[in-house]
């Protein structure tokens, strides 16, 4: 009972925490106060649950429970003096339905993305307070402590209360400002879960079948955005290839070698059609550019090869639009297969050697490289760094059985 309680708890947790928080949140814009009674609903349920039996509806039970929590908090303030009587209206009795709960989660995302929030913390404000991902794991996506995270959290939500910004969708004027780390904040999460090391994090596939939501819920509002269809369709096209990326002993299997029989065709079929939609507006970003690299790729079943002069130009409009690392090493590895080593082997050098120290595809991609100009010596180191930096032991062992080969002295036989 006791395990069934739990369980039924942390699903409710991994499908419905940014929908409850958001709920809680939208008449006082307290995030602090909303997460807190959520987190004491959560402790309550732990601690009735096993003895009273698993509620009919679980995550009305804890809608319910924080409501209330929130509400005695309220009562006992003199300065939010009728609000707990106004959250009562809000909230219904009657609502233990959470099918009938209005959803408030796209409006919270656009909170966070409010010009009075320091540009540095929305993703990070997002990805807690919507996907339910903890300071630490915010903290390592983001290369800093938890403390300093968690800080910048508290401080973020505290900005949007004392500053009563409003829960709602921005006007057209200021929307593809906002938009813009709307879309950032869906894809972080995505990725997130995307580079879950598998079987470390039993609910990474959850969040990204969260981000895929949100992104659905993007296009369906904003259904004249080229870029939310364009995340859209680059977050499907990702998914698409789930089920490919590994073999049936476990082992990892690169895009370039997977079974196109393992992708799924319904995903691919909707990503090339919001792929299409999208490109009627005329005006590609960034997210259209990465759905776009994903589908030349996704092509390659039908024209028995990987079309890299269409990778080449897409990479090279991708690198002005978002010079990130990644973008960067994807042009830089595409110049590679065009047999451009030179040029490949100039990117990689120009990238920020802070940068680069701890980033495991940028030792790959310099071990294939130094390979193919015969540095054997600088492609073994590389390769050391590439293995020494991976997590995952599918990847470490693919690593070693195919990139360390390549970089012995015999190998150039």
């Amino acid at each position: 009972m006791i395990m069934d309680a739990r369980r039924v708890a942390e699903d409710a947790a991994r499908t419905s925490y940014g929908r409850l928080v958001a709920l809680l949140a939208s008449r006082d814009r307290d995030l602090a106060a909303a997460e807190d009674a959520l987190s004491d609903a959560f402790v309550a349920a732990l601690k009735s649950w096993p003895e009273t039996g698993v509620p009919t509806n679980p995550k009305g039970w804890l809608m319910t429970a924080a409501r209330n929590r929130m509400s005695n908090l309220y009562r006992h303030d003199r300065m939010r003096a009728g609000l707990a009587d106004d959250l009562e209206r809000h909230f219904a009795a009657s609502m233990q339905d959470i099918g009938a709960f209005p959803d408030e989660r796209l409006k919270l995302l656009f909170v966070c993305a409010h010009p009075a929030i320091d540009s540095a913390i929305r993703t990070p404000l997002m990805m807690q307070t919507v996907l339910g991902l903890d300071a630490a794991r915010i903290a390592s996506a983001f290369l800093t402590s938890p403390a300093t995270m968690g800080q910048r959290l508290v401080r973020a939500k505290a900005k949007i209360r004392d500053a009563a910004i409003r829960f709602e969708v921005p006007d057209a004027d200021v929307m593809p400002e906002r938009l813009t780390f709307v879309l950032d904040a869906i894809y972080a999460a995505f990725g997130q879960a995307w580079d879950a090391v598998p079987g470390g994090d039993s609910g990474a596939v959850d969040l990204t079948a969260e981000a895929i939501f949100l992104g659905r819920l993007l296009v369906s509002l904003l259904p004249g955005s080229a870029e939310a269809k364009g995340l859209l369709a680059l977050m499907l096209y990702c998914e698409a290839r789930r089920g490919a990326r590994r073999s049936a002993d476990g082992a990892f299997v690169p895009l370039d070698e997977q079974d196109p029989a393992l992708w799924s065709r319904d995903l691919i079929i909707e990503a090339e059609a919001l792929l299409t939609e999208a490109s009627a507006a005329a005006t590609l970003g960034r997210y259209q550019t990465e759905a776009a690299i994903q589908s030349v790729h996704v092509q390659r079943p039908f024209f028995g090869e990987t079309n890299y002069a269409a990778l080449r130009s897409l990479y090279a409009l991708l690198v002005r639009q978002h010079p990130g690392l990644g973008a960067w090493l994807g042009y830089s590895g595409v110049l590679l297969k065009l047999g451009e080593v030179g040029e490949a082997l100039a990117i990689l050098d120009d990238m920020p050697t802070e940068r680069v120290a701890a980033y495991q595809p940028y030792w790959v991609l310099r071990a294939h490289v130094m390979r193919a100009l015969s540095q054997l010596r600088e492609a073994r180191h590389a390769a050391d760094r590439a293995i020494g930096l991976t997590e995952d032991e599918a990847v470490r062992g693919y690593l070693l059985s195919k990139l360390m080969p390549l970089v012995k002295p015999e190998a150039t036989g």
